[in-house]
């Protein structure tokens, strides 16, 4: 049984305040990530985020009160949709089920893809503007370890759980993970081919040792 056309000229049921309101954040968010990877935190001012998100400026401040608040909301948003990329990439990248050397070599490749995205360098731009800012450091170090965890979450997947119960996991991700966060740091006035970083070796060499991996082909 079909059911009956709906009338032409019909009027579509009013939407609800709050998916109004979710829809408004969400536009700012975008626009303010635009503006952050773009322009960098210099040119991320509340009204170049306003003028792109094509909003007045009392709902931008009803939602962000303060630029702080609306940069670290933005960078917030843009690494927890990067976070679900990289699960989804990872599930793709370990779908065959490698072990050993080939899954911890794999691993890495996608650790360090990440530093070369988006978020990494928005979230360098808070990062840095955090040291002479009072009001961005305090809004940054509210949502750190909440990001950090999720973050932490999606890298179990990646390595599986073979390694993730290894006694060493923690400390060597930390390593990895400060360790290509200062090698991405280079890549802001040198660039060049990622993939072929002599440091990415040199990673994976490590990786390998703390995990007793030596003797893997």
């Amino acid at each position: 049984m079909t059911s009956d056309p709906v009338p032409l000229g019909t009027a579509r049921p009013a939407r609800s305040r709050s998916a109004r309101t979710a829809d408004s954040r969400m536009l700012i968010l975008d626009a303010a990530v635009d503006c952050l990877v773009e322009e960098g935190y210099a040119g991320a001012s509340t009204l170049a985020v306003q003028a792109r998100a094509g909003i007045s400026r009392g709902r931008l401040l009803h939602h962000f009160p303060s630029r702080a608040e609306l940069l670290v909301a933005a960078c917030d948003h843009l690494v927890t949709t990067q976070l679900e990329e990289v699960r989804r990439r990872s599930v793709a990248l370990m779908a065959d089920g490698p072990t050993g050397r080939e899954r911890v070599d794999r691993a890495i490749d996608l650790m360090w893809a990440t530093f070369q995205e988006p978020p990494f360098w928005a979230a360098t731009e808070l990062w840095t503007a955090a040291r002479t800012d009072p009001a961005l450091r305090a809004a940054l170090g509210s949502g750190e370890g909440r990001l950090r965890a999720a973050m932490a979450a999606v890298g179990d997947g990646i390595w599986g759980p073979e390694f993730a119960a290894s006694p060493v996991y923690a400390d060597l991700t930390e390593l990895l993970f400060t360790s290509m966060r200062g090698v991405a740091l280079v890549y802001a006035f040198e660039p060049r081919p990622a993939a072929t970083d002599p440091h990415l070796p040199l990673w994976k060499r490590l990786a390998a040792r703390l995990l007793g991996l030596d003797g893997d082909a």
